[in-house]
């Protein structure tokens, strides 16, 4: 988070515009700021290393093709980038909800973007990667809606508003979702022995 606030005080119609001019080390320092969070967030709604990988490509060919459509009128870069990288993820998971295909999901432990604990014992390592599976594949049980909503509010942060934006549909449908999606997480979790009872 300190390199994205990092790039916020930096002038980001001013990269564009260097990155639009073909200065590779702009477009270099966007995919570096950005490609961990923007992976974080395309594994929570793929449970899928490769699904991820492939999916954080996708979203930074388009972020490519589209920055001449950036306007620092209308916000910083850092929210225009996320907004674009959470509307083709959430467009890829709707589409996969149609499209069932392998819904098993992979061990992110080994992967580059994995956040490594500073300090600490190797057995608080263990049970924290241990903890973060569980917590993922309760996460893939939810349902899409109530999913959509947890990940996009507890993990990504967003406002109630942002995620009305987003998704369109009414705030007390959002609330509604976040609140049983939260409950239902939780009865999850008590049913795999993650939490107690």
């Amino acid at each position: 988070m300190e390199a994205v606030k990092a790039l916020a005080t930096v002038n980001g119609a001013d990269l564009v515009r260097r990155c639009r001019t073909g200065d590779g080390t702009a477009w270099e320092e966007i995919v570096t700021t950005f490609s961990r969070r923007i992976f974080n967030l395309a594994y929570r709604f793929t449970s899928s290393v490769e699904a991820a990988e492939d999916l954080t490509q996708e979203v930074f060919i388009r972020i490519y093709r589209t920055l001449d459509q950036y306007d620092a009128k209308q916000g910083d870069l850092s929210n225009w980038l996320m907004r674009l990288a959470r509307n083709l993820i959430i467009d890829d998971y709707r589409h996969r909800q149609r499209n069932p295909q392998d819904s098993y999901a992979e061990d992110v432990e080994e992967h580059s973007f994995h956040l490594k604990a500073i300090g600490g014992s190797m057995q608080k390592e263990m049970e924290r990667r241990e903890l973060a599976r569980q917590v993922q594949e309760g996460i893939d049980k939810l349902p899409t809606d109530l999913r959509t909503c947890v990940i996009l509010r507890d993990i990504e942060e967003l406002s109630y508003l942002e995620i009305v934006e987003l998704l369109k549909i009414p705030e007390g449908t959002v609330k509604s979702r976040i609140n049983r999606g939260r409950i239902e997480l939780a009865k999850i979790l008590r049913r795999m022995r993650v939490v107690n009872m």
